[in-house]
C-alpha cells in the first residue's frame, strides 16, 4: 500500500473532478492511502449541500481531502499565490503522513509536485492531461511569442525530464513528445491511460430505443468544440427524417447553441436543451440513438481524449467525429463504431450524418461501440494502470 498525495488544480466539485478524478481515486483508495489537495472555485464552494455531500463521499471512500481556494485574477499572481499555498500545505502533509509518491494532475499541480520531488525526494508522477501551453496558444489566449508561453514550455521540459513516470491520454501525444528535441534518446517512462468511463454507470440501454431518431449532444459547445457543423449534421438528418429530434445536455451556452441551430434552419420544436448534473448523464445518453461532436484538430489536441467519447461508446451510442484529435479517429474507424470525417465543414458533417443515420441502430455497430469501450475506456483498466504506477514508484513489490 503506497502513501500517495494527489494534487489537482481542478476542484473536486467541478465536473472534471466528478468524472475524471474521484471515480479513479475511490477505487485506488481501496489499495493505497490517498490524500487529495484540490483548488475549489468560489461558486462551487458556496454550495453547502454539494460540498457536504462530497465531504461525506470522500470520507466514506477513506480519502483524506484538503481543499484550498482557487484564485483567478490577476492571473499570474493568483496562480503563484495558489502554488505557494499548495507547497506549504503539501510539505506539511508529506511530513505528517510519510508520503512517498506525488501524483500531479496537469501543469500547475506539477509546479507543486516538482518542488516536493526536489526538496523532499518524493517520486513524481506527471499526469499531463494534454499539451497545456499549446492549448493556450491554439485557443488564442496566449501568443507563441509571449514570455508566459515560453516560461510554461520551459516548465513542461522540466516536468518531463524530472518525472519518474509520465501519463499521457493518447499514443499520439506520446509520439509527439518523443519528437521533442530534448527527449530524443532519453528513456522516459510513458504510460497511456485515456479518459475512462465508469462502466458500472454508463451501460447500454435495454431494450433498444423506440420512437423518433434522436441525435444527442453532451457538454461544451464552444472553445475547441465546433457546434455549427453539429447543427448542420442534424438539419441533414431532419431533412431525411422530419420527425427526428435533437437532445442537448449543456451548461451555460444555450443561447450560443440556439443561434447555431437557427442559422442552419433547425426549428426550435425539434430540439430539447437540458441542464443536467453529472449523476444524470447516463440517463440522458440512454435517450439518444447517436451523437455528433467536432473538435479543432490543433497540435495540442494530439494529446487529448474527450471524456464524452468513452461515455457514449460505453452506452452503445455510435459517434460522428472528426479526425486529428488524439487517438479518437483511429479508434472509432478501426472499430466500426461510428463515422469519422477527415476535415470539419458543414458539408462534411451533413454527409457524415447521413452515414450515421444508416448505421445508428445496427446491432453490430452497437456491439462494436460497447466492445470498444471495454477495450479502451474501462475505468477498471485505468485504475489497474495507476495502481501499477503507484506500486512501482513507491518501490512496492
Amino acid at each position: 500500500m503506497a502513501e500517495v498525495l494527489y494534487i489537482s488544480y481542478d476542484g473536486l466539485l467541478e465536473p472534471l473532478g466528478q468524472s475524471q478524478v474521484l471515480p479513479y481515486l475511490r477505487r485506488l483508495a481501496k489499495r493505497h492511502r490517498i490524500t487529495i489537495v484540490s483548488f475549489e472555485k468560489p461558486l462551487d464552494w458556496i454550495d453547502l449541500a454539494r460540498r457536504t455531500a462530497l465531504q461525506i463521499d470522500v470520507q466514506s471512500a477513506n480519502i483524506e481531502w484538503h481543499p484550498l481556494p482557487y484564485h483567478k485574477k490577476p492571473s499570474l499572481i493568483a496562480t503563484a499565490w495558489d502554488v505557494a499555498r499548495g507547497i506549504s500545505l503539501c510539505r506539511s502533509l508529506v511530513r505528517e503522513h510519510g508520503i512517498r509518491v506525488v501524483h500531479a494532475r496537469s501543469y500547475v499541480a506539477s509546479l507543486i509536485a516538482l518542488h516536493l520531488k526536489q526538496h523532499l525526494k518524493l517520486a513524481y508522477l506527471f499526469d499531463m492531461r494534454g499539451f497545456w501551453p499549446d492549448e493556450k496558444v491554439d485557443a488564442g489566449t496566449w501568443s507563441s511569442a509571449s514570455p508566459v508561453y515560453h516560461l510554461a514550455k520551459s516548465y513542461e521540459r522540466r516536468f518531463l525530464m524530472s518525472a519518474d513516470a509520465v501519463v499521457s491520454l493518447t499514443d499520439a501525444g506520446v509520439a509527439a513528445m518523443r519528437r521533442f528535441t530534448y527527449l530524443r534518446g532519453r528513456d522516459i517512462d510513458f504510460t497511456v491511460i485515456p479518459t475512462c468511463a465508469d462502466l458500472d454507470r454508463f451501460v447500454p440501454r435495454e431494450p433498444a430505443r423506440t420512437g423518433p431518431f434522436t441525435l444527442g449532444y453532451l457538454g461544451n459547445a464552444g472553445g475547441w468544440y465546433r457546434f455549427e457543423p453539429v447543427a448542420a449534421a442534424f438539419e441533414a438528418i431532419r431533412k431525411r427524417r422530419p420527425d427526428a429530434r435533437m437532445l442537448i445536455a449543456n451548461h451555460g451556452q444555450h443561447n450560443l447553441i440556439q443561434g447555431h441551430l437557427a442559422a442552419q434552419g433547425v426549428p426550435s420544436r425539434s430540439v430539447d436543451i437540458l441542464k443536467v448534473d453529472f449523476i444524470d448523464v447516463p440517463n440522458v445518453i440512454s435517450r439518444m440513438d447517436a451523437t455528433a461532436f467536432f473538435i479543432e484538430p490543433t497540435f495540442s489536441k494530439q494529446a487529448s481524449a474527450p471524456t464524452r467519447l468513452a461515455e457514449f461508446m460505453a452506452c452503445g451510442v455510435p459517434c460522428l467525429i472528426n479526425d486529428g484529435v488524439g487517438d479518437t479517429g483511429r479508434i472509432v474507424r478501426d472499430a466500426g463504431a461510428g463515422v469519422v470525417i477527415d476535415k470539419i465543414s458543414n458539408a462534411a458533417a451533413a454527409d457524415g450524418a447521413l452515414q450515421l443515420l444508416m448505421i445508428a441502430n445496427d446491432p453490430v455497430v452497437r456491439e462494436s461501440c460497447i466492445a470498444t469501450a471495454l477495450r479502451h475506456f474501462s475505468l477498471d483498466s485505468g485504475v489497474e494502470a495507476y495502481d501499477a504506477l503507484y506500486r512501482r514508484l513507491s518501490k512496492e513489490d
